[in-house]
């Protein structure tokens, strides 16, 4: 699954690293992202019909949209063209500037609030990890909390002790659906969990424990939520790997 690049909707995840430059699909956050084939074979077809005309971002922004729409089978939002791709990728600003699933509340207010988000976006944001999984050995930590193999008290005790089943030492890299039962649909589920102490990620819970961001969760087991369009430094790709 793809995710927005750090400098906006600009397709700078689809470079390929360079002998002087690791790009952003390099990085740590990024490692276990697929699909970029589809991307890549989307273009070129439009290069075929259309050349130097539709961009990698509009490629990208189009594809997340009908990724999303399929299960309701009719576009849930309008997408306006026109991105351009941007020619600056790199893995060192991603891992600083991509969330972990390690943050507090904190941590992650202060990044959100460095892009000119607030708090009700942190939050809505939030809310992709309806969609996708993670890999046991990311929720390691909550599993094994003060290093004396406690949970992390914020989690549900039956959630938790369900990822201690599927979880051990030797399986880091076991499969953990990041919205259980619902990681392939794209709806309010992520909420209903997290309001249940069920959210997968420490940065997940850490969204709990402010009233504002609490509240917003609550309100979000019923979502509406817009999207914004960022720009950058840009131009459009013959192909999308540059």
């Amino acid at each position: 699954m793809l995710v927005v690049s750090i400098k906006g909707c600009d397709a700078s995840l689809l470079l390929n690293s360079t002998s002087t430059n690791a790009v952003e699909k390099e990085a740590r956050p990024n490692l276990s992202l697929s699909g970029y084939d589809v991307i890549d074979d989307i273009k070129t077809r439009l290069e075929q019909e259309c050349p130097d005309t539709v961009s990698c971002a509009d490629i990208v922004a189009l594809a997340a949209r009908d990724a999303v729409s399929y299960q309701f089978q009719r576009p849930i939002w309008r997408v306006l063209k026109g991105r351009r791709d941007g020619i600056i990728s790199s893995a060192s600003e991603a891992n600083i500037n991509l969330p972990s699933p390690f943050s507090n509340f904190t941590t992650l207010k202060q990044l959100f609030s460095s892009k000119g988000l607030n708090v009700i976006d942190l939050v809505t944001l939030s809310g992709a990890h309806t969609i996708g999984v993670s890999h046991c050995g990311v929720i390691g930590r909550r599993l094994n909390f003060t290093g004396k193999g406690d949970v992390d008290p914020s989690l549900d005790p039956t959630y938790a002790e369900f990822l201690r089943t599927k979880c051990s030492r030797t399986t880091p890299t076991t499969i953990l659906e990041m919205d259980p039962q619902s990681s392939t649909s794209f709806d309010s589920h992520y909420y209903r969990n997290l309001n249940e102490n069920r959210g997968l990620f420490q940065s997940d819970a850490a969204l709990l424990n402010d009233p504002t961001s609490a509240v917003i969760s609550e309100l979000l087991e019923n979502p509406a939520f817009s999207l914004l369009n960022l720009h950058g430094q840009c131009k459009i790709w013959e192909q999308c790997k540059y």
